[in-house]
This record gives C-alpha cells, sequence and structure tokens, in this order.
C-alpha cells in the first residue's frame, strides 16, 4: 500500500537511497515478467481439478505475485483480479462483484471517513500533544520515545496506522532536530541530527502505530480483511470481546518487547532534552481550546464506539431477553451500517463560519484503493470457498507439510505471514494467508478461528524493511532511520514476537473456547 508522503527533510548522507530501491526494482521486474507464465501454468496444471478451480488459481497467483512484488499499485492487482474472476469463469459478474456489498466494505467506508474528520479538524494531533505535554516526559529522551510510542498505540487504534505515523512524523522530527543540535555539541562526530535517538525515537512512532493497529477488528485494514475472510469462508464473525481478550494482552507484551528492543539495540547518546516538556507544552498551547469541529468528531466518535459496543457486552451479561424489542434493535446494530451512519451525521453537523463538520471533498481524500483492496480480498476468500479451491488446496497443503495440531499451523501461519508482510504490506499479507490457513485447518480437522488469528498477527508484525508497512516507509522516508538499524532492530522484533502471538492465540484462545459457534 502506497504511504503518505512527508516533508521531513532527508539527511544527505546517501542511505536514503541506495540498496532497497535496486531491490524493489528487481522484484518489481521479476512479477511483471513472471505473472503470465505462472498464471499459464495454474490453467494447465496437470491433474482433475475443474475448470472454475484452475480459473481460481490462476487468479490467486496473478493476485499474491503482483501483490508480493508490487509490479503495479496492490489496489490495481486487485481491481484486474475481481476482473479476471469474470473473465475465466470463475463466477458470474453477480457473484464476483456482489462481495463490494458486503458489511465489511461499509465498516471501512465509514471508518476512513471518521478518522478523515479527525485529522481534518485536528483532533489526533491535539491528543498527541497533550500527551507529550505530560510533567516528567518531554525532558527524558527514554521517555520522550516511550510516549511516541504510547500515543502512536493509541492513535492507531483511532485511525490508521499510515495516518498516525505520518502525523507524528513532523511532531517528532522536531525532537529529533532539538536533541541532534544537543548532540552535536557534545560528539563533533555526529553527522547531522542523525543519531541513535532520531532512529529509535522514529522506530517508535512506525513500531507503536503497527502495535496499536491489531488491538481491534475495524481499526487495521489488514484486520479487517482478515476477519472479513474468516467470515466469508466460515459463515462466522469473530465477536469484538472475543477479539480484545487475545489482542489486549498481546499489544501490551509487544509493546513491552519492542520498546525494549528500541532501547538495546539503539541506546540514545544523552538521557536529557533541554526545554522538551516546555517545547511541547507550548505546542499544546498555540491550539487554544477545542473547536465546534473538534468537539463535534470526539462526540461522534464516542457515540459509534458505544454502539458497537453495547450488544456484545449486553450478550455477555445476559441482559438481552430474546425475542424482545430490544434484541431485534441490538441485532440490527451492524458495526458497518452503525459507522456509515454516525459518520453521515458528520455531513450534517455544523463546525462554525458556515461550514459542515465533514465535506465531501474531505471525504473523497479517504484511501478508496484500500476500500478496493478489502473487497476484492472478501471476493477471493469467497470464491475460493465456493469453487471448491480451498478444500482442494488444504487438504494438499496438510498433506504436504504433516501439520496435524493447532499449535504446529498456528505456528506455520504466523512464520508465513511474517516473512510475506516482510516483502509487501501487511494488508496483501493477511489476504494471502488466511485464506490458506482456514482450509489446512477444516482439513486436518481442527477448528479454523485461532489459525486464523496467529495469521493475522502474525501478517502485522512485519517490522525489518520499508516496504513491510506503511509506517515503516514513513518514518524510513524521513531519512533518519539508516536501513542496517531498521533491519537489526526488526529482526530481534520479529523472533520475539513469535511466541508472543502463540501465546496469545492458542494459549488465550483456548482459555476462553475461541472456536466456530
Amino acid at each position: 500500500m502506497t504511504a503518505p508522503t512527508t516533508s521531513a527533510p532527508a539527511p544527505a548522507d546517501g542511505d536514503a537511497e541506495g540498496p532497497e530501491n535496486r531491490f524493489d526494482r528487481i522484484r518489481s521486474r521479476i512479477g511483471g515478467w513472471a505473472v503470465l507464465p505462472l498464471m499459464a501454468l495454474a490453467l494447465l496444471w496437470p491433474g482433475d481439478l475443474p475448470a472454475d478451480q484452475r480459473g481460481m488459481l490462476a487468479v490467486l497467483a496473478f493476485v499474491v505475485l503482483l501483490w508480493i512484488c508490487e509490479t503495479i499499485p496492490i489496489a490495481a492487482t486487485a481491481l484486474i483480479g475481481i476482473a479476471l474472476l469474470v473473465l475465466l469463469g470463475v463466477g458470474s459478474a453477480s457473484e464476483v462483484f456482489g462481495a463490494f456489498g458486503s458489511p465489511t466494505v461499509f465498516l471501512v467506508i465509514g471508518a476512513f471517513l471518521l478518522a478523515r474528520a479527525m485529522t481534518v479538524h485536528g483532533l489526533d494531533r491535539r491528543f498527541a500533544l497533550r500527551v507529550l505535554a505530560l510533567l516528567g516526559v518531554g525532558n527524558s529522551t527514554y521517555r520522550t520515545a516511550l510516549a511516541f510510542g504510547v500515543v502512536a498505540t493509541v492513535l492507531a487504534t483511532l485511525v490508521s496506522a499510515s495516518a498516525t505515523a505520518a502525523m507524528l512524523l513532523p511532531i517528532g522530527v522536531g525532537v529529533v532536530r532539538t536533541v541532534g543540535d544537543l548532540v552535536q555539541e557534545q560528539n563533533p562526530e555526529v553527522r547531522g541530527h542523525r543519531t541513535r535517538f532520531s532512529c529509535m525515537l522514529m522506530l517508535a512512532i512506525a513500531y507503536g502505530a503497527g502495535v496499536g493497529s491489531v488491538l481491534t477488528p475495524i481499526t487495521g485494514i489488514a484486520n479487517v480483511i482478515g476477519r472479513g475472510a474468516v467470515q466469508e469462508m466460515t459463515g462466522y464473525q469473530i465477536p469484538l470481546f472475543d477479539w480484545l481478550a487475545l489482542s489486549a494482552p498481546y499489544v501490551v507484551a509487544l509493546g513491552v518487547v519492542v520498546f525494549t528492543a528500541l532501547v538495546l539495540l539503539n541506546r540514545p547518546e544523552t538521557r536529557h532534552i533541554p526545554g522538551g516538556q516546555e517545547h511541547f507544552r507550548a505546542a499544546h498551547r498555540e491550539l487554544g481550546g477545542m473547536s465546534t469541529g473538534e468537539r463535534n468528531v470526539l462526540w461522534t466518535f464516542a457515540l459509534t464506539v458505544v454502539l458497537w459496543v453495547t450488544p456484545s457486552l449486553l450478550e455477555t451479561l445476559g441482559a438481552v431477553p430474546p425475542d424482545t424489542v430490544l434484541a431485534t434493535v441490538l441485532d440490527r446494530l451492524n458495526e458497518g451500517a452503525v459507522v456509515v451512519a454516525t459518520a453521515g451525521l458528520l455531513f450534517f453537523l455544523p463546525a462554525g463560519g458556515g461550514e459542515r463538520t465533514l465535506s465531501w471533498a474531505d471525504a473523497g481524500r479517504i484511501d478508496w484503493g484500500t476500500v478496493v483492496l478489502v473487497g476484492v480480498g472478501l471476493t477471493i476468500g469467497r470464491m475460493m470457498s465456493e469453487t471448491g479451491l480451498a478444500d482442494s488446496f488444504g487438504a494438499a497443503v496438510a498433506d504436504l507439510t504433516g501439520v496435524q495440531s493447532t499449535l504446529l499451523l498456528c505456528l506455520v501461519a504466523v512464520v508465513l505471514g511474517m516473512v510475506i508482510s516482510e516483502t509487501t504490506s501487511n494488508t496483501a499479507s493477511v489476504g494471502i494467508v488466511v485464506p490458506i490457513v482456514i482450509p489446512i485447518a477444516v482439513a486436518i480437522g481442527v477448528d479454523p478461528l485461532i489459525p486464523a488469528m496467529a495469521a493475522i498477527f502474525g501478517g502485522n508484525a512485519g517490522a525489518m524493511l520499508p516496504v513491510s508497512t506503511p509506517p515503516n516507509a514513513i518514518v524510513h522516508g524521513s531519512g533518519y532511520v539508516p536501513m542496517i538499524r531498521m533491519i537489526r532492530t526488526g529482526v530481534v522484533a520479529d523472533l520475539a514476537t513469535i511466541p508472543l502471538i502463540l501465546l496469545a492465540t492458542v494459549g488465550i484462545g483456548s482459555m476462553i473456547g475461541l472456536a466456530l459457534q
């Protein structure tokens, strides 16, 4: 997924250009040259696969290869892929394009509208500066980096991880310059503002955004795609509280592990930031009082959360008698319908000066490419099930790997998702791995929900390269994160993440009885 560009200056030491760009060009060319032969091989593969399964396999080869190689934009690959499903006879036009009517697609649209309104009115920036201005935070390099990581984690549960990183980056650049000047005074051999502290701070933004994006099933787009694939292939939607039961302990533990890795591998040159706290407080004071638009967005977001949480909460408490008006109303509070309706209120609410809280011009700037990607990901999962390719593929992979237990399948899912996410986006990784893992689970006779969650968490965990996640690309584009430091820190974070994912999915998942119902 293409990450938002930023205006942060890149230090001219040559590291922003180099091997990673050559790798990207080679990877792109491989995809362009290999895609047609790979599709032909899928269509002509010897065996007794029906024609619709062969067509599905060819489309899958096309999409997966070009997503990994990023020969063309990921959303463009998705659009061509969905057209090929019809042209190759995998399904009728109404069957294939019908997936775009999924509630999951509208959930993404509504969530993007809310996030856009937050950004337009500066509510996210106000929150970030308020936390950074807290007593004792701004004067310490360690506490400042930790605060940036925590802020990024929390913001990424409200808006997208890429928007979080893009918003925090310019604030972080100002801190990096302040500390860089101090380090240069103490260490004249340091070039520019590229210090160990600058690397730690920028990676705290990127990794914090990645950590926060897995907390709920509706904030990270990879989560939406994974949860939607589970629903399309099994008919079961993972409840919000079940997701949180797995993700909340995992997010806390992962945050501790990631920050520890950041400190150990990027220990700052100095512990003290002169005037740091005053800088953040002054920036927060400059914002003034909360505007009408900010208050409208805040209350709308709060209403959305209440309507999302209430049905699951009341059901958990057993407070909803069946066959009552309340039960009927709560049953209609679909997440997608709720967020589209509440986000729609922003087009009505006045923000002062004759303006509405959200204009259509602002709404048109949401990431429609991601909306397309979500719809196509759901379509691929559905058509793999309907053609029977998912069952055939799952049985074949199960026989080949010999995986026979939930734990081993989860390990395979985590490693596969993590490896793929290191070379392409986390959304593409989850979209590839979840539809593969579910039929394998069915083939070996284990419940697919826990392996699917392991695949989702693993697909979100790539941390080594700029291409792994949009936040990684954003902070690397600032020029303050040398490639070798990102790789070294990412390797440690990845290795430490694997057992955490297994503990969360297999351990907690088994404890709470996560299974198809």
